[in-house]
């Protein structure tokens, strides 16, 4: 999978703008707040159409602007064509589109978010995945330390891109959680029939149960990965995630029925789970500790390595297309030999590279020099 191009208008600092990608790496080069993340941004917005810096989609029109457009040119390039589950439209290229609004064009109700694919109007849930996209960046290191939302949208995120039924779920379940919670507070407020609740603990259930086994089977597959160093075998730790989750079923809403309708809010399922990072601290005996509690700051970068790369392998096996990888500016994060580790591994998919650092830019290209790449400088 290969994006082409990139079109930008009035997102963030780009007014209108246009980018042009090399299919093997592309340089984006530049100082600090010269808006080289913001092109990983938009990237990232047409595969997971959710911004990775922001849960608030308006912030990301620029200032005094009403609309937005991110527009890119996808090629598709399955691994094996032919596999009879790939379809025609999978193979052929296409050109992807999110229109950003305020809510209001020029004095006129609108909607804050349109997916278009080849000019056509599309739900979001036939939009996300038709651009497969792994971000690795700095801030990837709050998956360990930072809240469980945190780490629940990570996984919606990377399951949503894998599998377009997932994603489908979890509309269904956060619309249904969000009725039933008024249902509940009804029921506190006004003293409103319960059998009101069964309509959407169905809804729920159904929808929880498949987002809970697909995040266990992504967890279980991350967990059988490891990273190795045949030279320091020994002295390499290894990682696993355990899979904290809130189980939904009929028995449980019963159980919590008082507590949910005193607090108007659902107290259990998939949007209560978490995900914990675990590192093995001495292989021999297999000690765990949490990696948020005990990890160093160098191993929880490392974790996060980890994830990043089961999270890749994980894509390309399950769409048998090999995703776009954007790395913004994580070689001063890592030392020598994990940079080097991620450098032998850009070579095999279109990789997108930010970095404030123009001698080790010139450098890597002074070294690999018969290796075709593209370089865009900002600033």
């Amino acid at each position: 999978m290969i994006i082409q191009e990139l079109h930008l208008q009035n997102f963030r600092s780009f007014i209108k703008t246009e980018f042009e990608f090399s299919p093997s790496i592309t340089f984006i080069a530049g100082p600090n707040a010269s808006g080289k993340t913001t092109i990983l941004e938009a990237i990232s917005f047409l595969s997971t159409a959710s911004g990775f810096r922001t849960s608030k989609d308006p912030e990301m029109i620029s200032f005094e602007s009403e609309v937005a457009r991110v527009m890119g040119t996808i090629q598709n390039n399955p691994i094996n064509t032919n596999n009879p589950i790939i379809q025609l439209e999978e193979i052929e290229d296409k050109k992807l589109e999110i229109v950003l609004t305020r809510g209001e064009v020029m004095g006129v109700k609108t909607v804050q978010k349109k997916y278009l694919v080849n000019g056509v109007p599309k739900r979001s849930s036939d939009f996300v995945g038709n651009l497969l996209t792994v971000l690795f960046s700095p801030a990837d290191i709050e998956l360990v330390t930072d809240s469980p939302s945190l780490r629940r949208h990570y996984l919606d995120s990377v399951l949503s891109q894998a599998d377009r039924e997932y994603h489908r779920n979890l509309s269904s379940y956060e619309r249904g959680v969000r009725q039933r919670n008024k249902v509940l507070e009804a029921i506190c407020d006004q003293g409103s029939d319960h059998k009101q609740l069964v309509f959407w603990d169905q809804l729920i259930i159904k929808a929880g149960n498949y987002i809970t086994e697909k995040r266990e089977e992504y967890i279980d597959y991350v967990n059988k990965q490891q990273i190795t160093d045949n030279k320091e075998q020994e002295k390499m730790p290894s990682y696993l995630l355990y899979y904290d989750r809130s189980v939904i079923s009929e028995e449980r809403l019963f159980a919590y029925k008082n507590a949910e309708i005193a607090s108007a809010t659902t107290l259990v399922g998939p949007h209560r789970d978490d995900m914990v990072f675990q590192i093995t601290g001495d292989r021999v005996q297999g000690t765990v500790h949490d990696l948020k509690l005990y990890g160093s700051r160098g191993e929880q970068r490392l974790g996060i390595l980890w994830l990043k790369l089961a999270e890749l392998s994980y894509l390309e096996e399950k769409r048998e297309e090999k995703p776009v990888l954007l790395l913004d500016d994580i070689f001063s994060e890592l030392d020598r030999p994990h940079q080097e580790m991620v450098l032998s591994i850009i070579k095999n998919q279109q990789t997108v590279i930010t970095t404030t650092d123009m001698e080790w830019l010139q450098n890597w290209i002074h070294l690999n020099h018969s290796f075709k790449s593209n370089l865009i400088k900002l600033g």
